[in-house]
Formats: C-alpha cells, structure tokens, sequence
C-alpha cells in the first residue's frame, strides 16, 4: 500500500523533497555502546541527554538507483540504512501516545556519509556531501506498520548481505524519537526524521552497488562510479 497524499493534506515525491531531512545519532544501542568509556570523556563528556541530530540538505537529495561519485577525496562511502519517518502534520511537543498520529509514513534511505571516527557535532563535509541521500521510491501509509521496532534492516552490497540489524535495538523507538524532538522544535509536513543507522554500516567503493532494505516498507539502491562517470 502506497501512501495517499490527499489523506494528509501533504504532497510528498521522495526524488522531490521540499522539507527538512534530520538524520539522528547514536541512537542505536551498539553504536553507544562501542564507544565504551570514551562517551564519559572530552568532547562528548557523558551519553546524550536528548536526541543528537544533523540536517541532510537539498544538495544531497537523490532518488534511488542514483550513482554516487567517488573520487580520491572519497574514494570510499559509509552506507547508513535508515527507517525515515515522513512528518504528516505539524508536530511539537507530541506525546509518546500520540506520536504516530504525525507520522503520515515511512519510507527507507541510505544516509551515505563520509567515514570518521568523532560522532561530536558531526562535520558538514562528511554528512551533507552533494547526492549523499538516497531516497526510496517508495513511501507506505502509517498504519500499515504496527510497531516501526518489529522491522529489520538489511544492507546488501554487490547482492551480498553485509548488515542485518532489528530496529528493536533504538534507545529511542520511533514514538519516543518524535516526542523527545518535538520538545525542543517543531517538525513540518513533508519533513523526514530518520531513526538512525545500525552500528558498523558497511563501505562502498568505485564499481560497487548498494541496497538497503526494509521488507514491507520499501528498498533503496545506489551504485558507486568514478569522477570519470
């Protein structure tokens, strides 16, 4: 079932995007937990206390099957599957329980991000590099996915499994994702807030393809080509 715009008074086109995409940090538990005591050193001083979150801009936005270049620069991507949510209505300071009465859909991207080790106000030249957010084409109806935490992530790279992780491992599950941004801002229809990437995203290089996955809701791809391309 694909998603009805007039049912939510949004238009909504994945390769078409006019809101604001907001990527979420060290919201799943291994990736916290990997960084082991380091999260109580300098520059992170303790876990995070509210969602830590960047913006994808407009200049990132792909469709699927795009192409990604790489270059000596980046002669390699992270390919960070995510679950996004599509904002429906205006949302701030929404409950727990009413949550996903915002949340018009879901859809499925690859956050593409340039490999680096410090998750600390993380830099605008490795997360919003030009076409580093491939977007499905495929958007499904809310009440379609009973619980976002059921769901499993697949990443394929040249058709091979390389990542497979259960949603069920967020610190904060989508509901409680959405309530705690909306404490502090105000999301818009049309905004995506992606509920964040497994720990240990694969790498892709020139000549490699990519996909990631969320059975029931949709499946993005991409593929990796040289300057020359």
């Amino acid at each position: 079932m694909t998603l009805n715009p007039h049912d939510y008074h949004f238009n909504y086109a994945p390769y078409q995007l006019t809101g604001t995409v907001y990527g979420t940090l060290l919201n799943d538990r291994h990736a916290l937990a990997a960084l082991g005591d380091s999260i109580h050193e300098l520059p992170y001083k303790g876990a995070p206390k509210a969602p830590v979150l960047y913006v994808k801009p407009r200049n990132t936005f792909q469709p699927s099957g795009a192409r990604v270049i790489t270059s000596q620069a980046t002669h390699e991507w992270e390919v960070g599957g995510s679950l996004a949510l599509v904002i429906g209505r205006t949302a701030c300071r929404v409950s727990v329980d009413d949550a996903f009465e915002y949340v018009a859909g879901y859809t499925v991207v690859a956050d593409l991000s340039v490999p680096h080790e410090s998750f600390y106000r993380p830099s605008i030249r490795f997360k919003a590099r030009d076409g580093s957010l491939i977007v499905a084409d495929e958007v499904v109806a809310q009440q379609t996915v009973t619980d976002p935490g059921a769901l499993t992530l697949r990443t394929y790279l040249d058709d091979q499994l390389v990542q497979e992780s259960s949603l069920n491992n967020m610190v904060r599950p989508a509901a409680q994702l959405l309530a705690d941004v909306t404490d502090f801002m105000t999301l818009s229809p049309g905004d995506l807030l992606l509920l964040g990437v497994p720990h240990g995203a694969p790498r892709a290089r020139k000549g490699q393809q990519a996909s990631v996955e969320i059975r029931g809701v949709a499946t993005v791809h991409a593929s990796f080509v040289g300057e020359d391309q």
